[in-house]
C-alpha cells in the first residue's frame, strides 16, 4: 500500500508490471539492463524487471550462492550439451512428425536445407516454428535429440 508521501511497496510495484504499457516496461528495462533482449516476450521482460526491482530493495544473491548456482549450471550444461551440427541427416531422408492431429513430412535436401509443404527452409527449427507457431528446437521437435523429459 502507499500512503500520501511514500513510494509504492515492492509488492505493489511488482504486481503493477503486467498492467504497464510496453513503453513503460521498456523504460524500466533500460534502467536496469545495458541492452534489450533479442526477443520481446512480455513475460520474460516482466520477470527480469521484477527480479531487478526485488534485488534493488532486498539485495542480490550472496557471492557464495551465486558461485554455487554458476557451478550447478555449468555441470548441467555439460551433461546436456549437444551440438546440432553433430546430427547428420542423409539427403532424401523424410522426417515425419504428428502434431495437432496432422502428419507433417519434411525432406532433407542435398545442400543442407529442408523442404516442407513445397517450401524451402534453412533449418528444422524454422519448420517446427511454422508448424507450431512457437519457438522450438527443430531436432528436438522431430525427435532427433532426446530431451531429459522425453528420455524418462
Amino acid at each position: 500500500m502507499k500512503t500520501s508521501n511514500q513510494e509504492p511497496t515492492l509488492a505493489a510495484r511488482v504486481a503493477a508490471l503486467p498492467k504497464l504499457p510496453m513503453l513503460e516496461l521498456w523504460a524500466l528495462w533500460d534502467k536496469y539492463f545495458p541492452s534489450r533482449p533479442s526477443h520481446h516476450h512480455r513475460g520474460y521482460v516482466e520477470g527480469r524487471v521484477a527480479y531487478k526491482l526485488q534485488e534493488e530493495v532486498l539485495g542480490g544473491l550472496k557471492t557464495e550462492v551465486r558461485q554455487q548456482l554458476i557451478r550447478i549450471g555449468e555441470a548441467q550444461s555439460k551433461k546436456i550439451k549437444r551440438k546440432t551440427s553433430d546430427i547428420r541427416i542423409v539427403p532424401g531422408t523424410v522426417l515425419l512428425r504428428e502434431h495437432a492431429n496432422r502428419e507433417h513430412r519434411v525432406i532433407a535436401l542435398a545442400d543442407g536445407g529442408f523442404e516442407y509443404e513445397g517450401k524451402r527452409f534453412k533449418s528444422l527449427s524454422a519448420i517446427a516454428r511454422q508448424i507450431t507457431g512457437t519457438q522450438w528446437s527443430g531436432p528436438v521437435f522431430f525427435g532427433l535429440i532426446k530431451t531429459e523429459r522425453r528420455s524418462k
